[in-house]
């Protein structure tokens, strides 16, 4: 076939009889393995199996990266677990086509090498990498709830070995160009400027290649593999229940009866990636995939290009999100009124610079993107003005008065307050919609969602240049209209008040978390309100009292007054020691109640009916991905209303009520409930 057969790939023959396949996957950014793709791959492996040229070397025309995976959007069409299966054979049969051609095969890595991709450069003889920060190779499946399903879990094992193969499939994280090459995954890592001629080279002089030492084989012993497969599972269990993520489980004990014979394992990875795949976990990690991609979808603003951020406040939140900007390329000044704020600001970047791009010449280079700024001088040059300062409406206005005026004229103020509603301080600025909410979530370099919160005088370019700034510098941007407590906090905070009056009754704290965890959360809400500070969750609480009579338990005020603060000051609810919670044991005859669960989760669900009612976010799907990112909420459910769906409303709204006939009005019905009942709810 000439090249002109194929919609998504482009072969060219060079003088050599090396066969350059080009991937570039037409009306979209990024390379997937979808079922179109692998066809064409596949018509073209037979043609090169028939007829072998000299070498094939297989390489992205996209500048996002080489491959990123399957199409994930089509794991959510299976009907049934042989029809899956039947799906993730063809895959076999392809990637085995391609290892079994008759000549030298080169994977060529540039940017993301993800899942399926991976497992397509693993059935290539060879892979050459460029060595750029931005290469990032993985095997991520875990993440949806499955395991590699192409041929992976095999290949993977005999080109590094047990130990770091199974680390990069039970973690799901991507490693670097250099940590690749180092555990035997590459053939070479060169500069990109070397890239394409290290794969010319590779197919003209094939390197031998390099067999694995023997106490590394000697792992995979049959009598051996039991012993580590129960390291294995003990160290997975720390992280993650097997009822609620099996796929990790099964990945172990799919290495443990089967590696000793290739051909059986890879059918039994087969049949247990169907397994998985139409099961209750992966396709509600597979629907908050899907959910995360449409928030990164609203940052779209391509015409938008800022360079320069001025953050006014150096505390925990706004000396974070200083750091975090200038670790994601900005040029960051970072205003606040004391020296040893700014010090302390610099000391924590340089912490996180360290643990996060290692080279020191990054280091340096991401340091010298954030300037301290007591005299506020980069408001003249700001794109973006981000106000993080304590949560006083009257000093937010005060403030808002003095930066007006030394602003360029496009420049938007985005603030970072939880609670406020933007009507109560956009009133002093002479364009009032320049002003926006950019609400991060603490810490700021692990959560990866960010409320934009548009207020009635938001312009639509203020909100779509916040939304566009938030993906900029990778994160996930929620549109919520400005209202009390935004949604995360509308949501969490009840939750984390029924946690405070549970252990207001003497319900031991490690019981209240273990109840919570047991859910699917992922930190309980005694240990998540030490960690975000009782301060600040005293703070949100009240301002939420006051705009929706939401009760504040005296307990929490208590801890205020004296000092207790969380995590912070080393002493909370718990105490903390080198920055861990110390869970006292609880007494052994203690028999807790049975609802505690039910009463901690019930608050969260009451409130996002609520929240939906009142239309703080445009659809159902926004509001779970709004609390799974903001809060961490068990993703395997897949959100609290798809959650509510599939447990079913009627039943929900039964226990609603019970649980407001025993503990009271705080309980009492939300009207919002009233939509999944109805018949013309807006799903």
């Amino acid at each position: 076939m000439s090249e002109n057969n194929y919609k998504h790939w482009k072969p060219e023959e060079d003088q050599d009889g090396i066969v350059w396949l080009h991937l570039d996957q037409a009306d979209t950014s990024t390379n997937v393995l979808s079922y179109e793709v692998l066809g064409e791959f596949e018509q073209l492996l037979e043609v090169y199996t028939n007829q072998p040229p000299r070498g094939l070397i297989i390489l992205s025309d996209k500048s996002s990266g080489f491959i990123a995976g399957a199409d994930v959007k089509e794991f959510g069409h299976f009907e049934s677990e042989d029809e899956a299966k039947q799906t993730i054979e063809r895959g076999h049969r392809i990637m085995n086509q391609l290892e079994n051609l008759r000549c030298p095969t080169v994977a060529v890595l540039k940017g993301f090498t993800l899942g399926g991709g991976l497992e397509l450069a693993l059935a290539c003889k060879y892979r050459v990498a460029d060595r750029d920060y931005s290469t990032k190779l993985g095997l991520p499946e875990v993440k949806l709830g499955i395991h590699p399903g192409f041929g992976g879990t095999v290949r993977l094992i005999e080109r590094v070995g047990i130990l770091k193969a199974m680390d990069m499939m039970l973690t799901g994280r991507n490693i670097s160009a250099s940590a690749a090459k180092r555990m035997g995954l590459l053939a070479y890592s060169v500069p990109e400027r070397h890239l394409l001629e290290a794969a010319r080279n590779t197919v003209l002089k094939p390197p031998k290649p390099k067999p694995l030492p023997w106490w590394l084989k000697l792992l995979n012993n049959k009598q051996l593999r039991p012993l580590l497969a129960k390291m294995f599972v003990k160290q997975v269990s720390k992280r993650v229940s097997r009822n609620h993520y099996p796929a990790p489980f099964a990945l172990i004990e799919l290495w443990c009866r089967h590696y000793g014979n290739r051909e059986r394992m890879l059918r039994e990875e087969a049949t247990s990636v169907a397994r998985l795949i139409t099961g209750h976990t992966a396709q509600n990690l597979v629907r908050v995939f899907l959910l995360q991609e449409q928030l990164k979808s609203l940052g779209r603003m391509n015409d938008y290009a800022p360079k320069h951020v001025h953050v006014i406040g150096g505390g925990v939140m706004g000396g974070d999100i200083a750091i975090w900007c200038a670790l994601q390329g900005f040029n960051v000044t970072i205003q606040d009124q004391k020296h040893e704020t700014l010090a302390k600001v610099l000391k924590r970047a340089y912490k996180l610079y360290k643990r996060r791009l290692k080279r020191p010449l990054r280091i340096t280079e991401a340091l010298d993107r954030l300037t301290p700024d007591m005299a506020g001088n980069g408001l003249v040059k700001a794109d973006i003005v981000v106000e993080a300062i304590f949560e006083d409406a009257t000093v937010k206005r005060e403030l808002y008065k003095t930066i007006e005026p030394k602003l360029k004229a496009d420049a938007i103020i985005a603030t970072n307050t939880s609670s406020i509603p933007l009507e109560e301080l956009c009133d002093v600025l002479e364009d009032q919609g320049r002003l926006v909410g950019l609400h991060f979530f603490n810490p700021v370099a692990k959560m990866p969602l960010v409320e934009i919160v548009c207020g009635k005088a938001t312009s639509d370019d203020a909100r779509n240049r916040a939304s566009a700034f938030t993906k900029k510098i990778s994160r996930l941007p929620l549109p919520v209209i400005s209202s009390p407590g935004f949604l995360v906090n509308r949501v969490l905070m009840p939750y984390l008040m029924e946690a405070v009056e549970l252990a207001r009754e003497g319900v031991p704290l490690k019981i209240i978390d273990d109840e919570a965890t047991a859910f699917g959360m992922p930190m309980g809400p005694i240990e998540l309100a030490d960690t975000v500070g009782l301060d600040i969750c005293l703070k949100v609480a009240e301002n939420l009292g006051q705009h929706m009579g939401m009760d504040v338990p005296e307990l929490l005020k208590q801890k205020v007054e004296q000092k207790l603060l969380g995590k912070k000051t080393g002493q909370g609810f718990y105490r903390f020691e080198k920055g861990k919670a110390v869970k006292p044991a609880p007494d052994k005859h203690y028999t807790p109640h049975a609802d505690i669960q039910d009463r901690l989760i019930m608050r969260m669900l009451n409130e996002i009916t609520a929240c939906l009612r009142d239309g703080v976010v445009e659809s159902e799907d926004l509001a779970d991905a709004g609390v799974i990112f903001g809060t961490g909420f068990a993703p395997f459910r897949g959100g609290p209303v798809h959650y509510i769906h599939e447990r079913g409303a009627e039943q929900l709204i039964k226990l609603q009520e019970k649980l407001a006939s025993r503990y009271g009005d705080r309980f009492k019905l939300d009207e919002g409930w009233n939509r999944f009942i109805s018949p013309d709810q807006d799903n």
